[in-house]
């Protein structure tokens, strides 16, 4: 027969044992929270990068600049006389042929000494005509003995004199005549009036227009526009792009939505002392006659180029005691810092002549607490907001248009 355990015995028991797998329970739990602590503060201790590999440069250079357009031909026009304004013909924007009449100039002291110059004239011929008869007589009675040496020789030189004074007087006429041709102002090439600065009345002289400022200006600025000349000042790190075969796109404020197109023609081949620029040409076709004389440009110019270079981004410099480095991660996750060399900052982009290769993996944005050898973990960044922002725009260029 099978002796019976008391009852408070077996409750007494019961609860012995419940106390124990609890208390073994909670030590088992302080043992894996323990290790699971150990694991989280491990991995906690190794950094997580992004990472970014280099790539080779854009093999097109591109820069935009400002540049002024000017005329093919551009003709600033000043009096060679001094006098008055008698009448003007063409205005503004007038389009203009070689040799037409701008205006006339009214000079009445011009015209005074151009008529006593051609009486001086008439004087002189009849003088130099007198002269000649005298000596042609003395010549003739050489052989009768009329007449002395000394007078034959009197006359010629006399007739010699006279001659001379008249070949002077012509000369003078000449001058005159040619100055009188000046009071009439004429187009030196076809093209376009692009300035006026006189009016009838005005007084002109051979620096200008002299207007109530007292300041003198040019009369009429003609320009040829059939063709347009673009001057661009380019900085001395890109003047290697300049070269023929060399074309610039172009756009002026009067059509934003316009581009032209500009030839390469010729370099200065000197920099500026002040701005350490050089004056580079082009030549813009222009006949629409769209583009004027004067017109603020902005100039893109695209060359191609060849580069044994890479290029990383800037954020992933290290600049240390050791010089210019980058922080890059071996196939074990570790840290490892190579010095580079620096080609060329473009704003965020920086352009590395030697130091790395194409399978590195370089440290973005590295800690400042990395040092070689410490072993992170490479994670994929989060999208910043700029980056969302393009994805969003990347992906509304799929989307359906709605029709209306």
């Amino acid at each position: 027969m099978i002796p019976t355990v008391p009852k408070k015995k077996l409750v007494t028991l019961s609860t012995i044992s419940f106390g124990v797998i609890f208390l073994c329970y909670i030590f088992y739990q302080q043992i894996h929270s323990a290790e699971e602590f150990r694991k989280e503060a491990l991995e906690a201790s190794i950094p997580n990068v992004s990472v970014v590999s280099p790539t080779p440069p854009n093999p097109l250079e591109t820069i935009t600049l400002p540049g002024t357009v000017r005329a093919w031909y551009e003709a600033v026009i000043y009096a060679q006389v001094p006098g008055y304004v008698k009448m003007w013909y063409k205005d503004y924007g007038a389009e203009v042929k070689e040799g037409d009449v701008l205006a006339r100039i009214k000079v009445p002291a011009l015209d005074a000494e151009y008529a006593q110059a051609e009486a001086d004239l008439d004087s002189q011929k009849a003088k130099y005509k007198l002269a000649a008869v005298t000596a042609d007589r003395y010549l003739a009675l050489r052989s009768s003995h009329a007449v002395s040496e000394q007078s034959i020789s009197v006359a010629v030189a006399d007739k010699n004199s006279e001659e001379a004074k008249l070949k002077s007087a012509e000369k003078n006429v000449d001058k005159y005549k040619a100055r009188i041709n000046f009071k009439t102002i004429v187009a030196p090439f076809s093209g376009v009036v692009i300035q006026r600065n006189i009016n009838v009345g005005d007084y002109v002289n051979q620096e200008g227009n002299v207007d109530d400022s007292k300041t003198p200006s040019n009369l009429f600025t003609v320009a040829d526009i059939h063709k347009m000349r673009l001057f661009v000042s380019v900085p001395g790190t890109f003047a290697y792009l300049l070269k023929p075969g060399l074309s610039a796109e172009l756009t002026v404020q009067q059509f934003p939505n316009r581009k032209f197109i500009a030839n390469f023609l010729t370099i200065s081949k000197g920099f500026d002392l002040n701005m350490r620029t050089v004056i580079a040409e082009f030549t813009i076709d222009n006949k629409d006659r769209a583009l004027w004389p004067g017109s603020y440009a902005q100039v893109t110019l695209t060359a191609p180029v060849k580069k044994d270079l890479l290029t990383i981004p800037s954020s992933s410099l290290v600049f240390d005691e050791n010089g210019t480095q980058v922080a890059t991660v071996t196939q074990d996750n570790k840290v490892h810092f190579k010095p580079i060399t620096v080609n060329k900052i473009i704003d965020s982009i920086i352009e590395v002549r030697d130091g790395v290769s194409t399978n590195d993996r370089i440290v973005n944005n590295p800690s400042a607490s990395l040092l070689e050898g410490d072993q992170v973990r490479v994670v994929e960044p989060r999208n910043g907001y700029s980056d969302m922002n393009s994805s969003k725009k990347e992906d509304s260029k799929h989307e359906p248009v709605a029709s209306k």
